[in-house]
């Protein structure tokens, strides 16, 4: 086992190492700086590792800290009307259930295990067994001072806090072996990877319960969570018999891993296919413009499909929602006074919702795949009067295309906001509606100046430059920390809008002066 652990943690380090180093090489003020042969480079190896151990300290706990800090205590704090000790286990309780069957580590077909199992022939058994163990190590280690720390900030016992790391273990470890004996059965692997529809209808349900039963209000009752999470304990050590004396690991992994590689290029096909299918080869279709302007208004016409069904289907869910949330407040009146205060405090939590329904990073790659990747062979396609020019027509149909589901919302907003109550000051709604209009704006400004800055597609549409990822890693993660901030409505709506037009500007700047060195074919 030891033997084992020591070669599968090797292997992990290298692939991650090789990863950093390969980042490294990426970075624009760096790679000019750094050897050809970089990987052979005893320092930067040394450095690379030391980086790799950091970050596998560091992912032991970070996560868990932000999971409850957001997911649970940040969105809990929504709810100033129920108990917040009894709030906390309700959310989480859900939560876990959620986590249990798409994140069981068990059946997670990620490459290390086709190296090792596949590739390097170890014995599967040994393998699963010692990554799997080492991963629930890690979920009771990371979670334990958090809940320890946060549980007993709010009042809860030391010893049902020291409970709910191994709670959410025994969850794990009973999906898990349920997955193995249904293997048994049935002989196909679970693929956590690939839901299916009655698994993301029992997520939704299951958010729903977690997040929607606390605005009615109703909360599950003390002591029957606590009974459920001793009970999954109980289940989880039953289960161990079963993770254990499972003889099949080998030819579970085979066909998990065999699968996910097949479904991985037969996903790549048919995304391929669905593309093409939804590009207009309509012959007919022209423009009376001219230049740049002539080819993107071909380019528009012909991806119209690409471009706008997402957004349009966006617009339509945020409509629903909107008519959902005013019958929400017809039939429970007495939730319009705590909604109508959140609109004065929580306009940053729609940085995240922003970004998560913006269509920036399609738009750039249905430019790069059905257009760019021919033209940036051509010289003239890359000087700088004309990369700037066509970045800001380009720019402009980007916008067009956001903007449709961010008008939706702004319009949403403000008619929730006056119907749950509204406020003294009228301006308020002004920067409601206006603020969400800019987000929109800066993300389609902000993902399309990175494509042109940092280009990341080789010829293969494959992307390829690790700045690129960082970029939008920070962008996810600055985002996501927006959710949790609190600030007067006027004060963060107008810094939005400033903010906004500022970085419209830079982008601009930073387009006409870099972009035509940078955007091009990567190899």
């Amino acid at each position: 086992m030891n033997k084992t652990l020591r070669i599968s943690f090797s292997l992990k380090n290298t692939y991650r190492v090789n990863s950093i180093l390969y980042s490294i090489k990426q970075i624009p003020l760096i790679k000019r700086l750094l050897p050809d042969s970089l990987y052979q480079v005893h320092g930067l190896k040394i450095f690379a590792n030391v980086i790799s151990v950091i970050w596998e300290v560091i992912s032991v706990f970070l996560g868990k800290f932000l999971y409850l800090a957001l997911m649970v205590i940040g969105m809990g704090s929504l709810y100033q009307t129920v108990p917040q000790e009894q709030l906390f286990f309700h959310i989480l309780l859900f939560l876990s259930i959620i986590g249990a069957f798409t994140n069981t580590y068990m059946f997670n077909p990620t490459k290390d295990k086709y190296y090792a199992v596949i590739l390097m022939r170890m014995d599967a058994r040994s393998y699963a067994l010692v990554n799997y163990g080492y991963a629930i190590l890690k979920l009771i280690i990371g979670f334990l001072p958090f809940t320890i720390f946060l549980g007993i900030a709010r009042d809860i016992p030391l010893w049902i806090c020291i409970l709910i790391p191994f709670f959410i273990a025994g969850l794990k470890l009973t999906v898990t072996a349920y997955s193995l004996w249904n293997y048994e059965k049935t002989h196909n692997a679970t693929n956590e990877n690939i839901l299916g529809k009655f698994a993301w209808a029992a997520i939704a349900l299951l958010l729903a319960a977690a997040y929607g039963l606390p605005v009615i209000p109703f909360l599950l009752p003390y002591p029957v969570m606590i009974t459920v999470m001793i009970l999954c304990v109980v289940s989880g050590l039953i289960s161990l018999w079963k993770i254990f004396s499972f003889q099949e690991y080998r030819t579970m992994y085979q066909v998990l891993l065999a699968n996910s590689m097949h479904q991985m290029d037969a996903a790549k096909e048919i995304s391929k296919k669905q593309s093409q299918k939804m590009i207009s080869s309509d012959t007919d279709i022209t423009s009376t413009k001219k230049g740049f302007e002539y080819l993107n208004e071909l380019f528009i016409r012909r991806h119209q499909k690409i471009l706008w069904k997402s957004s349009k289907r966006i617009t339509m869910v945020c409509i629903f929602l909107t008519a959902a949330a005013l019958l929400a407040f017809y039939l429970v009146p007495e939730s319009r006074e705590s909604v109508n205060g959140l609109f004065l405090t929580y306009l940053p939590y729609f940085v995240f919702i922003m970004y998560s329904i913006n269509r920036g990073t399609n738009f750039t790659r249905a430019l790069f795949m059905n257009c760019d990747h021919s033209l940036l062979t051509y010289s003239f396609f890359k000087e700088p009067k004309f990369v700037l020019k066509l970045f800001q027509i380009r720019l402009k149909e980007i916008i067009k295309v956001n903007l449709l589901p961010a008008f939706t919302i702004g319009i949403g907003l403000d008619v929730l906001f006056f119907v749950s109550g509204g406020t003294d000051n009228p301006l308020n709604y002004a920067v409601i509606f206006v603020s969400i209009l800019c987000m929109s704006i800066f993300f389609s400004v902000h993902y399309l100046t990175i494509y042109y800055l940092l280009q990341p597609y080789n010829a293969g549409t494959e992307v390829k430059s690790g700045t690129y990822a960082i970029v939008l890693s920070a962008t996810y993660f600055v985002c996501f920390f927006m959710m949790n901030l609190q600030m007067p409505t006027l004060i963060f709506g107008f810094m939005t809008i400033i903010f906004c037009v500022l970085y419209c500007v830079i982008a601009c700047i930073l387009i006409y002066k870099f972009a035509s060195k940078t955007f091009r074919l990567r190899v």
